[in-house]
């Protein structure tokens, strides 16, 4: 067990109601100083009402909270100073500059980083003199993430930082994430990502329904599949899963829409058998691909829903 001192996050028996919706139903959370823990979760999971009220943007119905070994009731205003988030549309003065943008977000905090370190820590030295409202999605992401880091936070909240943007600005803004941890900077990360969290998490707890069903290292939870491979296919008309389940290696088997999803432990065993009982049935394979197991399968195994299912929906 983690001392209490070298814990940024802990939190214990997390409840959260709205009216007789219960959206946090006794969610225990350990984060270290120092380390990068990603929150994921399906659409409507409790993952966002769960990282507000860290935050300290919404109150507990019920459970422990504690920031830094600090309680936000007696020391709301110790710890916004020691805070940075972002979010997933930060909205801004159009008209202001880059560099007076910073400027004013870092005149909030007593121990605020020089405006020029922050600007290079999100590599927009050639934009510090544009207008934010000519600025493209992915370097208006990265001056988020400079306002989030203005006060030289000893915790961030990072939510979905990377939604919306192109590869080379993703890529931008994990080599920053990189540079925090490397300088002992806590990270929490919420992301529809999978390789995003298995690049930058240490550690990754999975919500569903309010609970956690799984935590552990991205390997730990990829593991629990108790698979070497997946197989995927599409077969007219549908394959009975029944059928699939006994074939030798299978472990399980899954549907998600017309998709088929076999995870099995030995792939050179089990594709003849799923071939050979595809052929007696007399379907049609309309797809077959076969892959080694990813969060994405631990998901849908776990929740019967892929993580960036409903992408456009409002989360809870």
């Amino acid at each position: 067990m983690t001392p209490p001192e070298d814990l940024a996050i802990e939190v214990k028996n997390l409840v959260k109601r709205f009216g007789d919706v219960v959206a946090v139903d006794g969610i225990d959370l350990d984060i270290r100083r120092g380390e990068c823990m990603g929150l994921l979760g399906p659409n409507g999971a409790g993952k966002t009402t769960t990282v507000e009220i860290l935050e300290g943007l919404q109150e507990p119905t019920s459970g422990q909270v504690r920031i830094l070994g600090l309680d936000w009731k007696k020391n709301a205003v110790e710890l916004r100073r020691r805070m940075g988030l972002t979010l997933q549309e930060t909205r801004l003065v159009d008209q202001l500059t880059v560099e007076e943008t910073v400027r004013l977000f870092a005149s909030f905090y007593p121990r605020a980083l020089p405006v020029e370190e922050l600007i290079g820590l999100v590599q927009l030295g050639e934009k510090r003199h544009a207008r934010v409202g000519k600025l493209s999605g992915g370097q208006r992401q990265r001056l988020a993430l400079a306002l989030a880091l203005a006060g030289d936070p000893d915790l961030l909240f990072l939510d979905e930082p990377t939604t919306g943007l192109d590869p080379q600005s993703r890529r931008a803004l994990w080599d920053v994430v990189a540079e925090l941890k490397s300088r002992g900077r806590t990270v929490v990360l919420t992301t529809h990502y999978m390789d995003e969290a298995e690049v930058l998490c240490d550690r990754l707890v999975i919500i569903d329904r309010g609970r956690v069903i799984a935590r552990g290292t991205p390997p730990e939870i990829v593991a629990t599949l108790g698979a070497e491979q997946v197989i995927e296919l599409v077969a007219e008309p549908a394959l009975d899963l029944e059928r699939l389940r006994p074939l030798p290696a299978v472990v399980s088997a899954q549907r998600h829409a017309d998709r088929i999803s076999l995870r099995v432990k030995e792939l050179h065993v089990a594709l003849p058998a799923v071939l050979r009982e595809v052929e007696g049935v007399g379907v049609q394979l309309r797809h077959l691909s076969t892959h080694r197991p990813t969060l994405d399968d631990v998901f849908l195994g776990l929740t019967g829903r892929s993580l960036r299912e409903g992408l456009g929906e409002e989360a809870a």
